[in-house]
């Protein structure tokens, strides 16, 4: 998947409120932003008893989807293959909280894709941007 197609995907899976970024730094903060926050409301909801968010739901996947698809395995080697099993442990536990099985843990998902986040943010092209 190219950072087109990404952005393109999350444009679909979004409201059109927010505008997503053209450079592909720019595209995975955003991504990585709307999955932490999607991860929060969901466990807000859950936590709470309350209907689960389809809205948001919808929105952690796609953006799991777009972090996974992106990664490049061949020039990220090792940590590449950590983020993927970072995102591929946030997809099952959210599965799991829409399965409403005990033990799903998005509060700690949430604080994981926010480390990654900070180290993210760290790194861009052009700091003031982030």
């Amino acid at each position: 998947m190219t950072f087109l197609d990404a952005r393109s995907q999350y444009r679909r899976a979004n409201s059109g409120a927010t505008t997503v970024p053209e450079d592909p730094h720019g595209i995975v903060l955003f991504t990585l932003r709307e999955l932490e926050r999607a991860l929060q409301v969901v466990a807000a909801a859950m936590a709470d008893d309350r209907p689960m968010p389809d809205l948001h739901l919808t929105r952690a996947l796609t953006a799991i989807y777009v972090l996974q698809s992106s990664l490049d395995f061949e020039k990220g080697g090792e940590i590449s293959d950590n983020l993927f099993k970072v995102y591929e442990h946030c997809r099952q536990q959210l599965l799991a909280t829409f399965r409403r099985e005990d033990g799903a843990d998005l509060g700690r998902c949430a604080q994981l894709i926010g480390g990654i986040i900070s180290a993210w943010a760290q790194i861009a092209p052009n700091p003031a941007a982030a």
